[in-house]
């Protein structure tokens, strides 16, 4: 795969992707993933940064919008169809570990806020919730 850090993205499905205007990507794993996404024939649709939640800042206690990075409907292995929506993330921003630097740790706890208001909208949705690492990614 090419080295991709950030920029458009243009489907080579484009009728599989139902969000609206150009899509942006910010990092290679995200591309990794919209890539995934668009050529898996087993995700039926898929938008990138689509849906805007609301949370609280735990460092601020500011009120501000989470995007998470993807909204999917795909056929699971038992033909049964799920949406998610998916938030692409480094594995070290996902969970706190012993040697880790204040910044780090600051946002771990930003994280850990956006993903608990996104679990909780997506449950009144009747939908899932995943965070997605480079570990599922490239299958570490």
């Amino acid at each position: 795969m090419p080295k991709y850090a950030q920029g458009p993205f243009y489907p080579k499905n484009p009728k599989k992707y139902i969000g609206k205007g150009t899509i942006r990507l910010r990092s290679s794993w995200e591309f990794a993933f919209a890539n995934f996404c668009d050529n898996n024939e087993n995700v039926l649709e898929w938008s990138s940064e689509s849906i805007r939640i609301p949370y609280r800042n735990p460092l601020t206690g500011k009120s501000t919008t989470y995007v998470p990075d993807f909204l999917i409907r795909y056929r699971d292995k038992n033909s049964k169809i799920v949406v998610e929506l998916i938030e692409v993330k480094p594995y070290k921003q996902s969970v706190v570990e012993g040697k880790m630097n204040a910044n780090l740790r600051a946002t771990v706890a930003i994280n850990r806020a956006k993903w608990k208001m996104a679990a909780a909208w997506c449950k009144k949705q009747g939908i899932k919730f995943r965070v997605v690492t480079e570990n599922e990614i490239y299958r570490k």
